[in-house]
This record gives structure tokens, sequence and C-alpha cells, in this order.
């Protein structure tokens, strides 16, 4: 069981990861983008390290692959608001 949690702790963790370089590689702020998903949330101290610790461009991580990946996690009030986010930027383009 221990291991089962660990597992999704450490899934979980990656999840972050690749939602803060998304935000970085658009030029969007993760902490305000999770606290417009999540207002009832406190702060999310795993997002704030991910996004202390992300290289703009590091990674390119494609939308879709964001999306499926938040959904994976139950995250659907993110994945909308990075849905959001991605159609304005492409309506800028």
């Amino acid at each position: 069981m221990d291991k089962v949690i660990q597992q999704y702790q450490e899934d979980e963790n990656v999840m972050i990861q690749l939602f803060a370089k998304w935000c970085a590689n658009h030029q969007l702020d993760a902490l305000t983008l999770y606290a417009q998903a999540y207002p009832q949330q406190e702060k999310n101290l795993l997002l704030e390290k991910a996004v202390a610790e992300t290289e703009k461009d590091a990674l390119e991580i494609d939308t879709e692959t964001l999306l499926n990946v938040l959904q994976l996690f139950g995250n659907e009030d993110l994945a909308f608001v990075v849905f959001e986010e991605a159609n304005k930027q492409e309506k800028r383009y």
C-alpha cells in the first residue's frame, strides 16, 4: 500500500512540474492560474517549488498532453483554465 501511495505522489509531482513548465513556456503565472482554478485552496507548496525550479523552454509541453495529464489526476478545473488560456494565446498569434 505504501508503494502505491508513493507512486501516486511521484506521479502527482510530475504533473505539477509539467504544469509549471507549460506555464513558463507560455509566459503565464502558474500560481495565478492554479488560484483561478481552485480559489478556496491554500497555497500549493509543491507548485511553488516547481515554479521556482522551472527553467523556461527547458522542455516543451504540448497543451493537449498537459490537459490529458491534468484530467488523469482529476484536475478538471485546472484543465479548463489551461484550455481557456491556451485558446486566448492562439487567438493572439
